[in-house]
């Protein structure tokens, strides 16, 4: 029986890099994740064993650190572009058809110093000092094909909680039912958020002010989780994708998963103590998890299901 070499594609994963710009006595850090996947004329590496049409991947990690010199890190995405369009344009031969790039971004913050007599002369000026944000990270992912690019950007590990204001009742029951309805709960989740842009790059298309866009979808989508009186997590989800496409123009789809932290009122009356909602215990497993995408009519949604 006959075997065909199906879909492949390579590249290096995971180059950590660090870029710190020192134009200035206030350093500025950029903290990424970088992977790089191509696609393209690669059969002859799998099959024949010939490397002519390979590019290696150290030379995929090579570039990525050479262009964070060359080029700087504005932005995730802007950085992604240059890369995703270097590998497809400009490796030799036209053998490489499509790029991916897929980055995580780590923040950081100034650590602030207080007066004191302690401090060396100067240090409030230097700006060099800085401590990792909580535990948010902040993703994009770029695709080119030589025609046009596809940007998906998002944030994972966002943790929210509303202490109330979320109901959940009137739901199926069966007889395997044992949840109780409950009209005033904490409704917590940790986000999970990737959002499509209209950018496609083509007929010299200007590009998103991609970190300006990043900080404002982050405020929506905190906003609408705020601000929603929410009877469930699934329209609190719908409410956060709508409050995104509302306000910004250049995001054509949001894509969310959101999985339910559970907390559940802790029992205290065998210790003769009434429990008004203000005792609880916060379970990590198991957990509900809500997932949907929210687009824009007529678009045909590109961000992948998990």
């Amino acid at each position: 029986m006959a075997h065909v070499l199906g879909q492949n594609q390579y590249g290096k994963a995971e180059n950590r890099i660090v870029r710190v710009s020192r134009d200035s006595t206030r350093h500025e850090i950029k903290d990424l994740n970088v992977s790089v996947s191509l696609r393209g004329e690669f059969d002859d590496v799998h099959l024949t064993g010939s490397n002519a049409n390979c590019l290696p991947t150290d030379t995929t990690k090579n570039t990525v650190y050479a262009y964070a010199k060359e080029h700087g890190i504005e932005s995730a995405e802007g950085f992604a572009v240059l890369l995703a369009r270097h590998f497809v344009d400009d490796t030799e031969r036209g053998v490489v058809h499509s790029a991916r790039i897929r980055v995580e971004e780590y923040a950081w913050e100034r650590i602030r110093t207080p007066d004191s007599s302690s401090r060396f002369i100067g240090s409030e000026e230097v700006g060099h000092s800085f401590v990792r944000k909580g535990q948010e990270v902040r993703t994009t992912e770029v695709v080119y094909d030589g025609d046009r690019f596809r940007v998906v950007s998002g944030l994972k590990d966002l943790v929210v909680m509303n202490t109330t204001n979320s109901e959940f009742w009137g739901y199926i029951k069966d007889r395997y039912t044992t949840l109780q309805e409950a009209y005033d709960r904490i409704l917590a989740t940790q986000v999970t958020a990737r959002w499509a842009f209209g950018f496609h790059g083509r007929d010299d298309q200007p590009e998103p002010n991609w970190n300006r866009s990043y900080q404002q979808v982050r405020r929506h989508l905190l906003e609408a989780f705020a601000e929603t009186y929410s009877y469930s997590l699934q329209q609190t989800l719908h409410a956060m994708g709508t409050r995104v496409l509302n306000n910004r123009a250049e995001v054509d789809e949001v894509r969310l998963e959101l999985p339910n932290k559970h907390h559940f009122l802790v029992d205290l009356e065998p210790f003769g103590l009434k429990n008004e909602n203000e005792v609880y215990f916060a379970a990590d497993r198991m957990y509900g998890l809500i997932e949907g995408t929210v687009h824009r009519e007529g678009v045909t949604p590109v961000i992948p299901v998990a």
